[in-house]
């Protein structure tokens, strides 16, 4: 299950991955029910709170139970000590705010994807020569699909997904995809801090089964115009 071209195929298939993070181990498995029943099929949980590691445990035994075919990656990871944590916890996949090459090394070692975030072609060629195949441009909302369109002439190895100022509206996700993109991360406009605080679960399932439906219909007219 943790391949890594299984799981960056899984990926490009899906195109979002939803993102976030709460300390109470209940919300975080109704959230997720919420984006199962949904239709999603990798999420990744962000290490931003000092109950990340014992919540991944327990959400890693949960899908034994309930999301057999769910794929979870941690986020916000930054060293290679945290690394080593939560892959022993069970994580599928790595992401990282930034590149760091012993974070790399230390995920790649252990045969994971590694999804480093870079928002310049210097940082997006450090990540490339330490063996990026993903890359997470961050902050996505400082930068434009146009900018997008210009990378990938530079890059056309690497596949990108911009993370943080996506939108749920086939105008922002379409621009997204037709500048080239294989995924966009969705955090607080599919799963605010709102929504699971009010633990309103069907409106993030809403959200979420609205994403993938416009995501669908975007890639299916990229390939039309492509055939």
């Amino acid at each position: 299950m943790k391949n890594t071209e299984n799981i960056i195929s899984i990926i490009r298939k899906q195109g979002i991955i939803p993102l976030f993070y709460h300390d109470d181990l209940t919300v975080c498995i109704e959230v997720i029910d919420a984006l199962y029943k949904a239709g999603i099929r990798v999420v990744e949980y962000t290490n931003r709170g000092k109950k990340a590691i014992n919540n991944i445990e327990a959400l890693i035994q949960t899908r034994e139970q309930r999301w057999s075919k769910l794929l979870l990656g941690v986020g916000t990871i930054k060293t290679a000590g945290q690394v080593k944590n939560f892959i022993a916890a069970g994580a599928d996949f790595i992401i990282c705010p930034g590149v760091l090459p012993e974070v790399a090394k230390a995920t790649q070692s252990a045969g994971l994807l590694w999804v480093p975030g870079c928002m310049t072609p210097t940082e997006i060629m450090v990540a490339e020569q330490s063996g990026a195949r993903l890359v997470k441009l961050f902050p996505g909302s400082l930068l434009s699909p146009s900018y997008v369109s210009a990378v990938k002439e530079i890059f056309p190895d690497l596949m990108f997904m911009p993370t943080g100022g996506v939108d749920v509206s086939e105008e922002n996700i379409g621009a997204w995809f037709k500048a080239g993109v294989c995924a966009v991360g969705l955090g607080s406009k599919v799963i605010s801090k709102e929504l699971m605080k009010r633990k309103d679960y069907g409106t993030i399932g809403a959200l979420a089964k609205k994403a993938l439906m416009i995501t669908r219909k975007i890639k299916s007219q990229i390939r039309h115009v492509n055939d």
